[in-house]
């Protein structure tokens, strides 16, 4: 062949090569446009009553809010003196920390971080709730927050931020027999890589399908390359650190939210060179750490509480604090596991009067615990078993779904997480329907205009308590912890037998019968013990000792109630005007709880 020849023949297979490509490319073009047009029709599989109605107008208030706060931080970092580079190795001196902690907090805040550009990790964590859910209406009734596909669901409580980057890297404990660390309910951010679990905890919400969305991690570093911050991100992780070759179909990808049919299951859609995939991985670790050094700082984890100012001489608790402290690390056992650097010994007429272990304590073991919450049939993610317009299914077992917690994690279960160390597996039978115990700080944080958690003559704030929502306010928590046994009954949640109210004198089965905590649930606590604990709950809210920055960004409308006119306007009734009848149950899904290793004893 002459020269020519070959040259034109491969000029005509690379044109050819070229033709398909551009085809394939234009196809997959088509398709996410399709795609998109598609979304603009809502998810509703719920039945009529299960989505709050003023849900849309509050999802909308949020995302003002958050772009307030969004807009703080820019107006911070614009204000800024640059950090200098000093010592070896290299270190960011005079204005790092803040450097870092400001990024953060911009990516926290950041909406573009979804496919619709309308879901930021705070969306679900606003400062004025501790970090918790911002929206009264969804704590009251489908517990957990739609995502950037609306209306896909979660299936928890959003879990408080404060405090979380404490949490040590998941371990097992081999003389304890038990798993202490990681965070998210279940501890599937064992902090494996990055060996930081809040770090990791924050690379969750972006891919995740019923949260901020993207269908891969890569998108992330993409939308930092527009984003007004880039420079500040560069600064502190290195010039070039974003410098990326993305194919052009990458902003068509990362429009769609993830599960969508047309990604068939891939995780990695953006065709990204080796090189490249390493860098825009890098960046998303990046992304983790930069969202926990705002986390651990004291714009949200600050030590400020009353409680603080106690354990520095500085407040006196009143005396209802004051017993229920008593009460917390005696009668009411709360101490075994929200440790407060004091022992659990405490008897009736004992007093405390040695000097604290701990002046930072963290009211938290770190460790897991099943403490038999039901089923709540209001949790929308039950409904979730057809496809939405983009052929994704959040929940194909419908009411067959258990939330088994640590136990599913340790299985790489449906819901959770690929668990990283096969040796965890073994014990899974043993954590099933565990969760994680939160920190109890700020646990009753409100805005300031709604001033208390609990339904009353005064204007509140209402949240959801524990992984599934299912208890409505603080008195709720308490008293479940102290009579759960006492009054169990074997029915599910809206069938109490006439004769008595739900959450005071019925407490239905537990969702998961296995490994309860039996350290609780007949306390033997009096109905004032139940309000003092509360109250000292109460002093563990930050902001005491300095102002808690953003807390004054809530621009919604607080509960009220007449508790001469309503019968669940207080404490103990709160939300109960919200419940429903718990369908007739199916069996565990066998994907769920018959998953290896076996439960022990099964789980029906």
């Amino acid at each position: 062949m002459k020269p020519t020849t070959w040259i034109s023949t491969v000029t005509i297979c690379a044109a050819g090569i070229a033709a398909v490509l551009l085809s394939s490319y234009m196809s997959a073009v088509q398709r996410n446009k399709d795609d998109k047009k598609r979304m603009t029709s809502p998810y509703n599989p719920y039945p009529p009553g299960i989505l709050p109605g003023d849900l849309n107008s509050e999802v909308e208030r949020v995302l003002r809010e958050v772009d307030l706060v969004e807009n703080r931080a820019l107006a911070r970092w614009q204000a800024l003196a640059l950090p200098i580079v000093r010592g070896q190795p290299p270190t960011l001196q005079n204005t790092g920390t803040e450097a870092i902690e400001t990024l953060g907090e911009l990516m926290n805040f950041d909406r573009n971080m979804s496919p619709n550009r309308n879901q930021a990790c705070m969306s679900c964590h606003m400062p004025y709730a501790g970090f918790g859910g911002p929206i009264p209406s969804v704590n009251l009734t489908i517990v957990a927050y739609p995502g950037t596909a609306h209306f896909r669901v979660g299936k928890r409580t959003p879990q408080r931020h404060a405090y979380a980057p404490f949490f040590p890297v998941l371990q097992y404990n081999q003389a304890q027999g038990l798993f202490f660390g990681g965070n998210f309910y279940d501890s599937r951010a064992t902090g494996v890589l990055l060996r930081n679990p809040d770090a990791e905890q924050a690379q969750g919400p972006p891919v995740d399908t019923q949260e901020m969305g993207f269908p891969d991690t890569a998108c992330v570093a993409f939308r930092l390359n527009t984003a007004a911050y880039r420079p500040l991100f560069e600064l502190v992780w290195g010039a070039g650190s974003l410098d990326i070759k993305f194919p052009r179909n990458t902003e068509a990808i990362c429009d769609i939210p993830g599960g969508a049919s047309t990604f068939r299951g891939n995780t990695t859609p953006i065709d990204l060179t080796p090189e490249d995939r390493t860098k825009a991985n890098a960046a998303y670790g990046h992304w983790g750490q930069s969202i926990d050094s705002y986390e651990q700082s004291v714009q949200v984890s600050p030590f400020s509480s009353k409680f603080d100012a106690f354990l520095a001489g500085k407040y006196k608790l009143t005396a209802d604090e004051m017993a229920g402290f008593e009460l917390f690390n005696g009668k009411g056992n709360c101490n075994s596991c929200h440790l407060d650097g004091r022992g659990t010994t405490l008897r009736p007429n004992q007093h405390d009067t040695g000097s604290a272990a701990t002046v930072n304590p963290l009211f938290t073991c770190f460790g897991s615990a099943n403490e038999g919450l039901p089923l709540n049939p209001r949790n929308a993610f039950y409904y979730e078993t057809t496809p939405d317009s983009l052929g994704f299914v959040g929940n194909p077992y419908g009411f067959g779904y258990r939330d088994l917690g640590l136990g599913t994690f340790l299985r790489s279960g449906f819901g959770s997480g690929p668990n990283p160390n096969s040796n965890w597996t073994q014990s899974a039978p043993s954590v099933d329907g565990q969760m994680q115990v939160s920190s109890a700080r700020d646990v009753a944080m409100t805005p300031p205009q709604c001033p208390t958690t609990e339904a009353g003559s005064r204007p509140y704030f209402q949240k959801g308590f524990f992984h599934n929502g299912y208890l409505k306010s603080l008195k709720q928590l308490v008293h479940f912890y102290n009579t759960r046994d006492k009054f169990a009954f074997p029915v599910t949640s809206g069938h109490c037998p006439a004769g008595t109210i739900e959450k005071v004198t019925c407490w239905p089965l537990p969702e998961v019968k296995n490994n309860i905590d039996m350290t609780t649930g007949n306390l033997g606590l009096a109905d004032k013990e139940e309000d003092q604990i509360v109250a000292f709950l109460e002093t563990l809210t930050d902001g005491f000792t300095r102002p808690y920055p953003n807390i004054d960004t809530f621009t919604g409308t607080c509960m009220t109630c007449n508790p001469v006119t309503d019968p669940n306007c207080s404490p103990s009734r709160q939300g109960n005007g919200s419940l429903i009848p718990t369908p007739p149950l199916p069996p565990c899904a066998s994907a769920i709880c018959g998953a290896p290793p076996a439960a022990s004893p099964p789980i029906p």
